[in-house]
């Protein structure tokens, strides 16, 4: 693959640069309840040299109901001050699953008008894989300022979704596996109809990965694209369960070179849980 520092690099790349003076390593991984895992403790006993670990719970809005909402300006920009992350840097980040939750902290960046972010393809199971130095010692840290300037396209609201379903002007994808798509297999969180938003496309984000967890070609995601249905010839708006893998969406599209993308935040947890808007099951 070629490497892109604004999208996604190689862990052949992050060991070339690992040095860099500017380079900031994130660990952003989190699980399901159901997978039975401890991000944090896992990060603790090993991550990549000098990574910091990004917790998503943690850098979100706390006044919403909703699982790891984008966070306010301010605290955004407080909590990569206090992690050493600022002006200047390249961020790489990954995760413990391979491409999973490193992509939501990818368009969290992007979100706040920092460019000079990619990430890690395959995760630390690659790295891992490939016997490359992992440790367990907690980075040094040195306060950075962060200038953020926040970009309103790129997040959408129930509000807009709701229009883009009506309108059709929008095309509207979900990341979310396909039962639950189709409204066949049970919701993961409990109050939440079955079903999707009336009128999206299904492209479940683990079509786009290899059995390594790295992402496929930009011409392969293409063609899983365009054979769910969707025209990459208009602007569109990525959903999931709870804003996490529809980042994985996201990525795939900043690579194909379709930048008019933007996420549903409150994702599938909101509209779920909305009685007055509409849910839609079987196929698109």
């Amino acid at each position: 693959m070629a490497d892109d520092p604004k999208t996604l690099v190689s862990t052949e790349w992050l060991a070339q640069h690992l040095k860099d003076p500017d380079l900031r390593i994130l660990d952003a991984s989190l699980y399901m309840p159901d997978m039975k895992r401890d991000a944090k403790a896992e990060y603790n006993a090993k991550h990549i040299p000098g990574a910091r670990f990004f917790d998503i719970d943690d850098v979100s809005d706390g006044r919403s109901d909703l699982p790891h909402m984008a966070p306010p300006v301010e605290k955004f920009m407080s909590r990569m001050r206090a992690m050493g992350v600022g002006d200047g840097h390249q961020v790489v980040v990954y995760d413990g699953a391979g491409i999973y939750s490193a992509a939501r902290v990818w368009w969290l960046f992007r979100l706040m008008g920092q460019m000079n972010i990619a990430v890690l393809d395959g995760g630390l199971p690659k790295w891992e894989a490939e016997g490359r130095e992992i440790e367990d010692m907690p980075p040094v840290i040195r306060d950075r300022h962060m200038t953020v300037r926040f970009q309103n396209h790129l997040v959408r609201d129930v509000t807009q979704v709701s229009q883009a379903s009506k309108l059709g002007s929008i095309q509207i994808v979900d990341a979310r596996a396909a039962g639950r798509f189709r409204g066949e297999a049970p919701e993961p969180r409990e109050g939440l109809r079955a079903g999707h938003i009336p009128g999206s496309r299904s492209v479940p984000f683990t079509t786009l990965l290899n059995v390594d967890a790295t992402m496929k070609t930009p011409d392969q995601t293409r063609t899983i694209f365009e054979a769910a249905g969707v025209d990459l010839d208009k602007p569109i708006i990525t959903s999931c369960g709870s804003g996490v893998t529809a980042c994985v969406l996201a990525l795939a599209l900043e690579r194909m070179g379709h930048d008019q993308w933007s996420l549903y935040d409150g994702s599938w947890v909101e509209w779920g849980m909305f009685p007055t808007v509409p849910v839609a099951t079987g196929d698109a």
